[in-house]
């Protein structure tokens, strides 16, 4: 969640400092009339921003400067030194900017500079399209929205959502406002006067019932029909429910929504004792949040180890003790047998109190929509490197959409929120005739009480994992690597490594 990285320190920037306190390359933290200002110089430019990421307050000192951009160490925003504007997701509002001057050996910073009023950009195609409906209001659909009107499309924008809420931060879900430490106004990516301000019509509680390719529009379920010139399909993934007898009953859930981590919150205020199911990141956040509430966690998974398949033995039994370290109980190597009202029985036999079940057994892409437009699919919507699928004019992006990646030389689909977003506004892009290839490395992180966990690239298998440093020192950095070449990268509280690793793995390809 955001902190306050803002407060004034440092030198008074008005006063101005001394050019050789700011070597080439550096950066430095001072304030000016009372707001904290980050100073980067490269050669002879000195830039003046904002000194804290307009996404959850990372400070930018920490992070990593690159080709005029600075990006955070915490969630790997980057944002234009020139103009502050946020270059990538998951920030999303801009950075201001002052007037810096440079006199004999001296940098003064002057007054905070007025943004200037984007200018209109043409459609490379030369013609725009007329309307741009988006199906989906997550991280991808909602991306693709503030992009199109980032770069001053006039068109229609159609936002349909089958979803209830408007379009919410979801890691926060899981994470600080399912925990109690972030009020529900913070959750809201923007609040309901944007979409009216910036005229994005957007549709919630609405639902698709199919899409009539060859007329270009969609079929909504109550029958209406909405034309469109350009199509996003962003509409994400749904999280598996269990299987298991008595899994109906009101006390058992899964965690998608607001309205699901609002109900979770609610019960969590008289539960004892709460059982986990899966050991996923979903599933950890959520028994991590709910020992911090208080409740007793048990956590019930068919694996050996938390999340070995993505992070590999080291990091799982990491992820492990720092868990029961918080009191979390682990029943691993076993299943859900039964669910009762107020217990679970085990397939080992073993039966655990439980006021309330939390089902993290893994999400499925939502394709169906796409399968039955006759679009192609492989485990996820085919996209091209453009996000582009089989129907032209039809683009899909964010959990549903299969990519080829140049990093791993792999199609593959990802479950990132980070990816989501800058997949959404790269499809924007291309939906307005800008068509520039999707070659974002993946990129995560995931909160474990007060440990961080970044990942960037992707492995869905290694034949090494090379660790540098002392994992369970919460100080280190994993190498997963596949015939000698990195493919992902795994780091704690090692941040501007992090982001060195992603730079590199954007500059070079398989």
């Amino acid at each position: 969640m955001a902190s306050n990285h803002s407060d004034p320190s440092g030198p008074d920037l008005a006063l101005g400092i001394a050019l050789a306190d700011l070597p080439d390359g550096g950066k430095l933290v001072g304030h000016r009339d009372g707001e904290a200002v980050l100073l980067v110089r490269r050669g002879a430019e000195i830039f003046a921003v904002a000194a804290a990421c307009s996404h959850y307050g990372g400070p930018l000192v920490d992070g990593l400067v690159a080709d005029n951009s600075v990006r955070c160490p915490w969630h790997h925003a980057c944002f234009d030194l020139r103009t502050g504007e946020a270059l990538r997701a998951p920030a999303l509002s801009p950075l201001a900017c002052w007037s810096v001057e440079k006199r004999g050996e001296r940098i003064f910073v002057g007054e905070k500079r007025k943004r200037p009023q984007p200018a209109s950009r043409e459609s490379n195609a030369g013609v725009s399209p007329e309307r741009i409906v988006i199906v989906g209001g997550g991280a991808a659909g909602f991306a693709a929205a503030e992009r199109l009107r980032r770069e001053q499309y006039q068109g229609a924008i159609v936002m349909i959502s089958d979803d209830e809420a408007l379009p919410v931060d979801r890691p926060n879900l899981s994470k600080d406002y399912l925990a109690g430490k972030a009020p529900e106004d913070w959750v809201p990516l923007r609040k309901e006067g944007f979409y009216a301000r910036n005229g994005i019509d957007l549709r919630l509680g609405t639902k698709v019932a199919g899409i009539d390719v060859r007329a270009s529009e969609l079929v909504l379920a109550d029958g209406a029909r909405v034309a469109f010139d350009k199509l996003l399909l962003a509409t994400g993934a749904e999280p598996v429910r269990p299987t298991t007898p008595g899994a109906s009953q009101p006390h058992v859930h899964t965690l998608r929504t607001l309205a699901d981590s609002r109900t979770i919150i609610a019960q969590s205020g008289a539960a004892r004792h709460a059982v986990v199911l899966g050991a996923s990141f979903i599933g950890l956040e959520v028994a991590a949040a709910l020992r911090t509430r208080g409740v007793e966690v048990h956590v019930v998974a068919p694996e050996e180890r938390p999340m070995e398949r993505v992070l590999g033995p080291q990091m799982g039994d990491f992820i492990r003790a720092l868990h029961e370290e918080n009191g979390v109980v682990f029943h691993l190597g076993d299943t859900a047998a039964s669910i009762g009202a107020s217990e679970i029985l085990l397939s080992s036999g073993t039966t655990l109190a439980a006021d309330m079940i939390v089902a993290g057994i893994g999400v499925r892409p939502r394709v169906d929509l796409a399968e039955r437009a006759g679009l192609a699919t492989d485990r996820g919507v085919l996209v091209d490197a453009y996000l582009e699928t089989s129907a032209p004019g039809i683009y899909a992006a964010g959990d549903i959409a299969r990519w080829p990646d140049p990093h791993c030389g792999e199609n593959i689909r990802v479950e990132h929120w980070v990816v989501a977003q800058r997949q959404g506004a790269a499809a924007a892009l291309s939906m307005l005739g800008r068509r520039t290839k999707f070659t974002d490395v993946p990129f995560f992180w995931s909160q474990h009480y007060d440990i961080p966990i970044n990942y960037v690239g992707h492995a869905e298998r290694w034949d090494a994992i090379e660790v540098e440093g002392d994992v369970a020192a919460k100080d280190c950095l994993l190498r997963f690597k596949r015939g000698g070449r990195v493919l992902a990268v795994a780091t704690i509280f090692r941040d501007v490594e992090s982001l060195k690793a992603e730079l590199a793995m954007e500059q070079s390809k398989a």
